[in-house]
């Protein structure tokens, strides 16, 4: 691995890895940190060129996100982990799945997409937009190339088919807002598509393990008083 990844750790017990979303970082799990941590392990983890991670040289990509992931888990040596994936966090908790299933216990999916038109249009045009205009700026700009970077993870990632999620067996719990950001079809068809698999919409949009985290928390927490 050509870098070392940032993360928070907390607590003691099973390890629970949070996953962020794009152009955030472990922060964004406080809340989750704080609730669970007096039973479990709590690892937060700054994605590659995120937060506090350097940015390296391997590709920026989800599947490269998730290889980033079984690297710090073997330094940690954790054989086994609860996931929870946040929107990008999300789609990489997914790749690492299709790809080590034997490395999870139980994942938590909160606003995945299965690709780019899984995110509603009114979200997607400007992010696309802002993705033109940084590839335009990109050569002669460090910063308009962190930004094109970041931006074109929505844009040309991920891409999950349903065939795949099947392949798909520890417990999971797929979680999202009415009014969040992604489709409602999609998150539907990620629940529906992994067969040992619980859905859970909560009020409020794509944020709700920050806005709306006492409802969250307990969602997640009965989840996971079912995993045996």
């Amino acid at each position: 691995m050509d870098i070392s990844l940032y993360y928070i750790e907390k607590g003691k017990g099973e390890p629970f890895i949070l996953l962020h979303g794009n152009g955030e970082s472990s922060d964004y799990f406080k809340n989750q940190i704080e609730y669970f941590s007096d039973r479990y392990r709590m690892i937060a983890v700054d994605t590659r060129g995120h937060g506090k991670s350097p940015r390296g040289t391997e590709p920026f990509t989800i599947t490269q996100f998730a290889e980033d992931l079984n690297e710090l888990m073997i330094k940690l040596n954790i054989s086994k982990a609860i996931i929870l994936g946040f929107s990008d966090g999300a789609n990489i908790a997914i790749t690492f799945a299709l790809k080590y299933p034997n490395k999870i216990k139980a994942l938590i999916l909160n606003g995945g997409n299965l690709n780019p038109k899984g995110v509603k249009r009114t979200v997607q045009i400007p992010i696309e937009i802002g993705y033109k205009i940084t590839k335009i700026f990109s050569k002669k700009s460090e910063e308009a190339k962190k930004n094109m970077e970041l931006l074109g993870l929505m844009v040309n990632e991920p891409d999950i088919n349903t065939d795949e999620l099947s392949s798909i067996h520890v417990p999971t719990l797929v979680i999202a807002g009415t009014k969040d950001m992604i489709k409602n079809s999609h998150t539907q068809k990620i629940a529906k598509s992994i067969s040992n698999s619980q859905l859970s919409i909560i009020q409020g949009d794509h944020f709700i393990a920050s806005k709306e985290s006492e409802k969250f928390n307990k969602a997640v927490e009965t989840f996971l008083q079912s995993v045996k």
